[in-house]
């Protein structure tokens, strides 16, 4: 196990000492280890369900329900791509498309460079701003599918400086 990695499950062991004796402590304990670990990979998984003596399904269980747990690491750029109603009417869907073909991913994925993960979201709250985006804290609106392009371009930059 890299030395890193060590040091993580050092930190989790921890967070199981001080919570797994009390009553419904599995989604506390699996929202520490998404903090420690920024993601629920089934090595993580199977230490949580040896340590609470539970079946490894029922972590996997909780960590597929809940939109809150990440099977895969995220990028360093999460976009999120409403398609709420008024997002969507205005044409979320063919920046969504953009996005993918730019990026050469689905929603739900990854880029393989480890730089964007696209997610589709049901409302980011910024509905007078339709169709709107989020790449990070960072907020587009208004948006076409021509945009994406420059858009995604900015951050790609940002990483060569």
């Amino acid at each position: 196990m890299p030395k890193d990695n060590k040091e993580k499950f050092d930190q989790l062991q921890e967070v199981i000492d001080k919570l797994k004796q009390e009553q419904g402590s599995l989604m506390p304990i699996m929202q520490h280890a998404q903090e420690i670990f920024g993601y629920l990979p089934e090595d993580v998984q199977r230490y949580i369900a040896k340590e609470l003596d539970i079946p490894l399904s029922d972590v996997y269980g909780v960590a597929t329900f809940y939109a809150q747990f990440k099977l895969n690491p995220a990028g360093k750029y999460n976009i999120s791509v409403c398609l709420g109603t008024a997002c969507y009417v205005k044409g979320a869907q063919l920046v969504l498309n953009k996005l993918e073909e730019v990026l050469g991913v689905k929603a739900g994925e990854t880029t393989a460079d480890g730089l964007f993960t696209l997610n589709a979201t049901r409302c980011l709250g910024a509905c007078g701003l339709a169709p709107v985006m989020m790449v990070n804290d960072d907020v587009y609106g208004r948006l076409t599918p021509d945009q994406v392009p420059a858009i995604i371009e900015k951050y790609r930059l940002a990483e060569t400086i």
